[in-house]
């Protein structure tokens, strides 16, 4: 019996034949973590972000069919932030899932949407993420919840706890611990991180501050100009209390004002405050459709997905420098070059891991040693990226972020008319992330 040929697998480069778009796009005001949005759980932020997204797009609620929605920060009593939020706005029979991909949580939820809607299950979905830094559950040592767990099952009296908890010494290892934005493998901080970032890849703090200064001058005209005011949707927080804008942005920053901040995770580092992104509170979302469910329903298109790649790096080796890998990943798939791409945005962790990125992917040795290329994807001027600031100026909501991205370079492609935009993401645990979008 003669033996079956094996079909040669072939990269999918052409435009699938049903296409998702982004139609529109909302998010909350990013707002300093323990400030305006304290009492705002993930679940309040993101039913504030589905709510504004509806009344921008003038969707019914009845049309959408399912959401997938990011999260980082999860509430130990509601782990699938999505469902809940179709709850709280009574979308009971729609489908929702939540991802969590730690900074490349919103994008996971956008890319997933996407497949979902090429694939044919779905033609009108909603995809986005939340997170509420203030609202970060405080854990006891598991030595407590192991000694404390038997009493849960049983109706034991309070003397009954405080005998157990008597006999738990020394008091420093059972009392609560604050969380602690680190990796498990390593147990550096992300902050550390960036810090060996910065040294081995020679970034000086004055393009740090550089770098810093313009992103939070760019988000400033950006607000200043109404740019953003489609953007972002105001929320009443309490009686008569509403917050419209961002307030993180400070258009008033200086070279001269951030110098003076000192380094934050080395008595001998780079890094301050000032130049790193800010624990934050926020939600975003975006609404996606198939093209011709959109063109059906007189809904403007703004741009479509072309492609996408997610990488894992050694967190000890350079930790957030997934994005040198996948970026280059997700253009070859389309045998796309640098020359090609209009606009570029890249998170902002930090304005070190940022230059630290650029610098990488200008690197001809780092392309063979890394991407088993002969030559750098290219050099890209740090003044070329990030159009209207970053994460650093506008704020870093974990899963927010990259919804956020997504609608801003969706409406910068439609407004400037450009054709091509690439995201970059970097991520705890060593992931990177990337996604080319296409003007419609």
């Amino acid at each position: 019996m003669a033996k079956k040929s094996k079909k040669t697998a072939t990269k999918k480069t052409s435009t699938p034949s049903r296409r998702a778009v982004i139609v529109g796009g909302i998010r909350t005001p990013f707002v300093k973590a323990f400030t305006d949005f304290t009492k705002l759980d993930t679940i309040d932020l993101g039913v504030a972000a589905v709510k504004g997204l509806l009344k921008q797009t003038g969707i019914s609620r009845k049309d959408i069919e399912g959401i997938v929605w990011g999260s980082v920060i999860i509430p130990s009593h509601a782990p699938n932030v999505g469902r809940e939020i179709a709850l709280d706005l009574k979308m009971f029979d729609v489908e929702a899932h939540t991802v969590s991909r730690a900074c490349a949580s919103g994008i996971q939820a956008v890319t997933s949407a996407v497949a979902a809607i090429e694939r044919g299950d779905a033609d009108i979905m909603i995809a986005g993420g939340s997170d509420s830094t203030s609202n970060a559950e405080i854990k006891l040592p598991q030595k407590v919840v192991h000694a404390l767990a038997p009493l849960a099952f049983g109706k034991p009296k309070t003397s009954d706890y405080f005998g157990v908890l008597s006999q738990l010494m020394p008091i420093h290892e059972i009392i609560p611990q604050r969380p602690k934005i680190a990796e498990r493998t390593t147990g550096q901080v992300m902050g550390e991180s960036a810090e060996d970032m910065a040294r081995r890849n020679q970034i000086e703090r004055y393009d740090q501050d550089e770098f810093t200064v313009r992103s939070h001058h760019r988000a400033a005209a950006a607000i200043e100009s109404g740019r953003f005011d489609k953007e972002v949707t105001p929320i009443e927080v309490s009686p008569g209390h509403w917050v419209h804008t961002d307030k993180l942005v400070r258009g008033n920053t200086t070279h001269e004002k951030l110098s003076k901040l000192r380094p934050v995770f080395a008595k001998d580092g780079t890094l301050t405050a000032g130049n790193s992104s800010p624990l934050t509170d926020g939600a975003s979302a975006v609404l996606l459709m198939s093209e011709e469910k959109a063109k059906a329903m007189g809904l403007t298109p703004l741009a479509a997905f072309r492609s996408w790649s997610y990488v894992g790096v050694d967190p000890s080796d350079q930790l957030l420098m997934g994005p040198v890998i996948a970026m280059p990943k997700a253009m070859s798939r389309l045998g796309l070059q640098l020359s090609d791409v209009d606009l570029i945005d890249i998170h902002e962790a930090f304005a070190a891991q940022v230059l630290s990125v650029l610098k990488m992917l200008g690197s001809d040795s780092f392309a063979r040693e890394r991407l088993g290329q002969d030559k750098a994807f290219g050099e890209i001027d740090p003044i070329d990226i990030n159009v209207h600031g970053g994460s650093i100026a506008i704020g870093h909501p974990f899963a927010a972020t990259g919804a956020r991205m997504v609608t801003t370079m969706a409406n910068e492609l439609h407004i400037q008319d450009k054709e091509v935009a690439l995201l970059g993401l970097c991520a705890a645990g060593g992931i990177g992330a990337a996604l080319v979008m296409e003007r419609v």
